[in-house]
């Protein structure tokens, strides 16, 4: 299983030979490419060859570009993610409404419950307990908004009264649009590996967004950014920040009973959403356990684990 973060800082080639990732910059660094589940590149003056993309796609590796800002811009997504990927649409397009409110539902309720939980750990605890009211009384499909009024409270109890989330000009805002824009890549590479369509979600119906899907396969993740966002609160959200919040795709969660990678937690948790929804039902979908990444705590365990977990590796080179 990949496990690898690979990110590209500094202007150089990248090509494939025998099964290696080769980066020629000042010097000359090879990384298997099965190891890799997300490679990263931020500098606008690196170039790829035809080969190594083939070979990436081929090896379901996530592949991020970044603007001139070192900001997510655009990711590589394969036609064909899955070996019966017209059964998977045929399936993706007669979802229910009984099947889809059921699971969203889901989702919410355990989106509401990870807040929760960040709120207590904060020491919010008036906060929590209106969270934990919220998370009770969400009905099929999330008939009432719980999602959006939990929300409203969550960030103001976080981040202050004063705090406006649509807001891209101050640090945290900066970080916590980063942070989400690394889980909805993750996302929509398990979406594209499971053979469907991006575009068709499960709540998420804009016409605009190409990634409804994603869009709502990330919700229960979202507390994980808000997590490190807090406890960290950036100055500035510059190229360290950045990479510090790319090891958060590597900090350890439960799932299923075993230690996971966030990363591969999304797997897990992506394929069970998937056969809920073609019948298997709500009650099965697998939720990874936040706590067990800490949370508030979460960059500790992640610096803990690095090693044994795989750290992301940063740049060859910098500028």
């Amino acid at each position: 299983m990949s496990w690898r973060t690979v990110v590209i800082s500094s202007r150089c080639k990248l090509d494939c030979r025998m099964g290696y990732l080769v980066v020629r910059g000042e010097t000359v660094s090879r990384v298997f490419l099965d190891e890799i589940a997300l490679l990263m590149i931020e500098n606008t003056a690196v170039s790829l060859t035809a080969c190594l993309l083939a070979e990436l796609v081929a090896r379901k590796v996530r592949v991020v570009f970044c603007d001139e800002k070192r900001d997510p811009a655009a990711e590589l997504t394969p036609y064909f993610g899955s070996h019966d990927c017209a059964r998977k649409l045929r399936r993706q397009m007669a979802w229910t409404e009984a099947d889809r409110g059921a699971v969203w539902a889901a989702i919410v309720v355990e989106k509401i419950r990870n807040q929760e939980m960040v709120l207590r750990r904060a020491g919010r605890t008036a906060a929590a307990e209106q969270l934990a009211r919220y998370s009770a009384g969400v009905e099929f499909a999330d008939a009432t908004n719980r999602e959006g009024h939990a929300a409203k409270v969550y960030f103001n109890a976080l981040f202050g009264m004063d705090f406006r989330r649509r807001s891209s000009e101050d640090p945290v805002n900066a970080a916590l649009n980063y942070g989400y824009g690394l889980l909805l890549s993750a996302c929509n590479r398990e979406v594209a590996a499971n053979g469907y369509l991006s575009q068709l979600g499960i709540f998420h119906d804009n016409v605009f967004n190409r990634f409804n899907l994603g869009c709502d396969l990330m919700e229960p993740f979202r507390p994980l950014v808000d997590a490190r966002v807090f406890e960290q609160p950036p100055a500035q959200f510059g190229v360290e920040e950045k990479h510090r919040m790319l090891a958060l795709l590597h900090a350890p969660v439960r799932i299923a009973g075993r230690e996971q990678t966030v990363l591969n937690a999304i797997g897990i948790y992506a394929k069970s959403v998937f056969d809920a929804l073609n019948g298997c039902g709500a009650a099965g979908v697998r939720f990874p356990d936040l706590g067990a990444a800490g949370l508030c705590a979460c960059s500790l365990t992640c610096r803990r684990k690095r090693r044994k977990i795989g750290a992301p590796t940063a740049g060859f080179a910098r500028r």
